[in-house]
């Protein structure tokens, strides 16, 4: 991974010559001999970071180069600063101009000496790859990298067929199908390692129906190193019963793919391809293969990338493979532990059977994880050493020893071995963003957004062409998405990814590769994971707050970046006793700073201010006694999220206008809710914000609206509207235009006049996204030409009879909740045609609501609904059973309302038809 540190480094260095070259007057020879000397290094790093596993020569000096890189940036971007800043200081004060001059003048020569120190060491590095052999362990190629061997290892066979497999019969008989009655010409079964894409592969390649229907098999296992010429021989060595092998190796590369094609052109051919990794593997194999043609013959692929069949065809059917049920799980881990074999202490099995349930959710139904753990406890005769195992699951599943042994992580016969050969796979670029994931807890769930931002704050994304370094990132999750390395939580309603988490294998191996590139250091109240880097130098350090809120103190590393701090269970509540006085004094290379989920009083200091590296810094959740004016130095924040849980003595936050007029780097700004800024008497400075994506509880209270107009980067926006004592401030529609507004949040507080939510819905006419919270006298009718809006949701908001008829003939609206809205009428009508594309809908918290009529022809588009505690509804509406598409229903109403939708009850007749109904009752 040192090669994407460099790579990172490099870029952030093209940056600073084309926007900060005058700051680098007086130290630009020294730069620029840096600079060089990291290029020539990065040329070497592509290789040994693959040879790391195999010598600690190689892995201590990448670790001397990684860190060197890290110190070059943080000694450049600091000068930067500095002369920025005594520039400014400068422009103001005039009279001391000359000695602002001589003392950035011994700066200069300072920050020259130190860039030229780590310029001369990464020169002396390069030396020493000769003198200490290591360039000869790097280029070498008589023995090959653990990752070869890995593939190697991971080389399959049609005919070797695992002996533990529960068998997922209608699993197999829809893949079946597919090939054998369907017209699909490629079938992929595609998931994370260890979930059993090659075993299902090799029962399907059995299939009675499969063997009955072709002519002739292949098998070839494609590793990441494969030449197209070797794949196509070893197909047409096996589809040809009478094969000439040593004709074959003579044919030339074109000759070879046009025999293969005429071949499968004359007989049904099944040609398996088996682990198959990148869309360009396929692209170069492909034109062995009639596609398109309408032959019998077909391929079954199995890969960890969704995307290797990148072709949006009728021919291509792609099957995730899901992971074992809890059902399924014992069963396979039955067929290798077996309890009672002798029959003489069923106390003991009861024990371990007990055990081995705990131990099993660490597998999260891989079956390979299910494999290496039973294989491990079968040689385990006591309770006492399954106790043992299971103190430390994970670590003992990882690598499929104890833990006593000596490790070597290429050797191991765990998951490590199998999924590690995923992240070795990943381009340098997207390491970083994998190893990140290991600073959330684990089983937590990860907001894409703040994800993202952190990514960015790190300077983990960088655009060459000018696209938004947001969408770069969100490019970078939804790959590490497709390569199985990282699994989806939730989808919003155009598909986007809006959470993430990492399954339970692929954390642990997240963790190991952070430990073994010292990425990050992990602390809580039990344990402190110990840096390998030769330095021992931390960049990023993780604190997780126990159960009693125990705050630790952060290691004194001058060189810090990132300080993130987690509790296991956030309850919003802010636990009593004195403030917390953190001292950041010493990390002023701080790039991150998260106190979320802190719930204790936090006094900032007023130091804060030096931080000037700071680009993401979150208050979420907190209660800050003390706002420092000092904070106003912080310029290069991206991110600065205040939805704080209170500010000071009175809850009342004082220095906000000061501190945002200068952030003039600030892409994303969530502010406190209103209440707390009531001691704000100035008008927030919008305007200077130029560079702004997220912009949340602005109000008309302390704002001027008409500064929005010029921020044209501006995606998201929530908007407080208060009636203010001595009158509204003067809105229009021209006055906040904003057409890049993508989702617009609009809470009205008091009896809002009805031409301000007009005025504003009017002035964000791209919007996809609408909520609308308060009192609420009219919509207009131009949301009906609205092209973009398709979701819409009316929060503790009025609904009268007007507004269901508006939005009921929105064109392009899929998506409608309608949460905690006063009723103009108990009686809720979807009339006939109405909603024609709707898609989802949610009825929840409506306490006046008694009857919902749905008409024949409404809503004819509904796949999902969601019904949720309306105590005076009494019964679904009778049109549900004229809704065909609706697949999903879920209700969380009182027993009876229940009971009636259940087999047998009274209404059970109108959503009969409907896939998937959850009920839950309650009282």
């Amino acid at each position: 991974m040192a090669e994407a540190i460099v790579s990172m480094v490099l870029e952030g260095f093209k940056s600073l010559l084309v926007n900060e070259a005058k700051s680098l007057r007086g130290v630009s020879d020294q730069f620029e001999h840096a600079q060089i000397e990291l290029y020539l290094m990065r040329g070497y790093l592509k290789d040994a970071d693959a040879k790391q596993g195999d010598d600690e020569l190689v892995r201590i000096w990448v670790g001397i180069i990684r860190d060197a890189a890290y110190d070059l940036e943080d000694i450049i971007e600091s000068f930067v600063l500095k002369v920025a800043a005594r520039r400014k200081r400068s422009m103001k004060l005039v009279l001391k101009r000359y000695a602002c001059i001589l003392s950035e003048g011994i700066n200069r020569h300072k920050i020259g000496s130190e860039i030229e120190n780590i310029a001369t060491k990464l020169s002396k590095l390069k030396s020493s790859l000769e003198g200490y052999s290591i360039a000869r362990q790097i280029g070498g190629s008589l023995s090959a990298t653990s990752f070869e061997r890995q593939q190697d290892y991971r080389l399959t066979y049609s005919h070797v067929v695992e002996h533990h497999f529960v068998e997922l019969k209608e699993e197999i008989d829809l893949l079946a199908e597919n090939l054998v009655k369907k017209n699909y010409q490629i079938v992929s079964i595609w998931g994370m390692g260890g979930l059993g894409k090659t075993t299902l592969a090799k029962h399907l390649n059995n299939h009675k129906d499969v063997r009955a229907e072709f002519d002739c098999f292949a098998w070839v296992c494609v590793t990441q190193q494969f030449r197209k010429e070797d794949v196509w021989k070893k197909i047409l060595v096996q589809l040809t019963s009478d094969a000439d092998k040593d004709k074959i190796e003579k044919m030339e590369t074109d000759e070879i793919a046009g025999e293969l094609c005429v071949l499968q052109r004359k007989k049904k051919c099944l040609v398996v391809l088996d682990d198959m990794w990148t869309r360009d593997a396929w692209k170069s194999l492909r034109a062995g293969f009639p596609m398109n043609e309408g032959t019998g013959s077909r391929v079954l692929i199995t890969t960890r990338n969704k995307e290797v069949v990148s072709e949006a065809h009728e021919s291509v059917y792609l099957h995730q493979i899901r992971p074992l049920n809890d059902a399924e799980s014992w069963e396979l881990f039955k067929k290798i532990v077996t309890f009672g074999r002798d029959n003489t202490n069923s106390e003991d099995d009861r024990k371990k059977e007990k055990l081995g349930e705990e131990m099993l959710k660490h597998c999260a139904g891989s079956p390979l994880a299910i494999v290496v753990l039973a294989g491990l406890l079968a040689r385990k005769e006591t309770v006492e050493d399954w106790k043992t195992v299971q103190k430390n699951v994970g670590a003992y599943i990882g690598r499929g020893t104890d833990l006593e042994s000596r490790y070597k992580g290429e050797n191991s016969e765990g998951t490590s071995r199998v999924l590690a050969l995923s992240y070795e796979s990943l381009p340098y670029h997207l390491k970083p963003c994998f190893l990140y994931l290991g600073h959330f807890p684990e089983d937590r769930e990860i907001p894409m957004k703040r994800l993202i931002q952190l990514w960015i704050a790190e300077g983990f994304i960088y655009s060459a062409s000018g696209e938004l370094l947001e969408d770069v990132a969100y490019n970078c999750l939804n790959e590490l998405v497709i390569r199985c390395m990282v699994q989806v939580g939730h989808r919003g309603s155009t598909n986007k990814i809006k959470s993430c988490r990492l399954h339970d294998l692929m954390r642990d191996l997240c963790l190991l590769k952070a430990k073994h590139e010292n990425f990050v250091h992990i602390s809580d109240s039990f344990a402190r994971a110990t840096p390998v880097s030769p330095s021992g130098k931390v960049r990023r350090n993780v604190i997780y707050l126990d159960k009693i809120r125990d705050i630790l103190t952060p290691p004194t590393d001058a060189q810090l970046r990132s300080l993130l701090y987690f509790t296991s269970e956030y309850r919003g509540v802010i636990l009593q006793g004195k403030p917390i006085r953190p001292r950041f004094q010493d990390f002023k290379l701080l790039r991150v700073l998260s106190l979320e989920e802190f719930e204790r009083k936090v006094e900032l200091p007023s130091t804060i201010g030096n931080l000037v590296h700071l680009r993401f810094f979150s208050l979420n959740g907190c209660f800050v006694t003390r706002f420092p004016s000092s904070m106003s130095k912080l310029v290069c924040l991206q991110t600065l999220d205040l939805r704080c849980l209170g500010f000071g003595r009175k809850r009342r936050l004082r220095n906000l206008h000061n501190v945002i007029r200068h952030l003039g780097q600030l892409r994303h700004l969530y502010l406190p809710a209103i209440w707390f800024r009531e001691a704000e008497k100035r008008v927030l400075p919008l305007a200077t914000l130029g560079n702004l994506q997220t912009l949340v509880n602005v109000s008309n209270y302390d704002s001027g609206l008409s500064d929005l107009t010029g921020l044209a980067s501006l995606r998201k926006m929530s908007i407080v509207i208060v009636k203010l004592k001595y009158g509204m401030k003067i809105i229009d529609s021209e006055s906040i235009r904003s057409n890049h507004v993508q989702s617009l949040s609009l809470s009205l507080r008091s009896s809002t006049k009805v031409e301000v939510l007009v005025m504003i819905l009017l002035s964000c006419r791209n919007i996809y996204k609408l909520k609308l919270q308060g009192r609420i006298a009219e919509l207009p009718k131009d949301l009906l030409d609205y092209p973009n809006l398709t979701k819409i949701k009316l929060y503790r908001a009025s609904c009268m009879d007007e507004h269901i008829k508006l939005l009921e003939q929105l064109p392009h609206l899929k998506f409608l909740t309608l949460q905690g809205v006063t009723l103009e009428n108990p009686i809720l009508v979807f009339s006939k045609q109405g909603f024609p594309c709707l898609e989802f809908l949610s009825i929840s918290m409506i306490s006046q609501l008694k009857e919902w009529r749905v008409e024949q022809g409404a809503m004819n588009c509904l796949r999902r609904l969601q019904v949720i505690w309306c105590p005076q509804l009494k019964e679904v509406p009778d049109g549900l059973r004229y809704i065909g598409k609706l697949e999903e229903l879920s209700i969380r109403m009182p027993r009876e309302f229940c009971s009636a939708l259940r087999k047998g009850g009274k209404d059970f007749d109108k959503i009969k038809h409907v896939a998937s109904v959850n009920l839950d009752s309650e009282e």
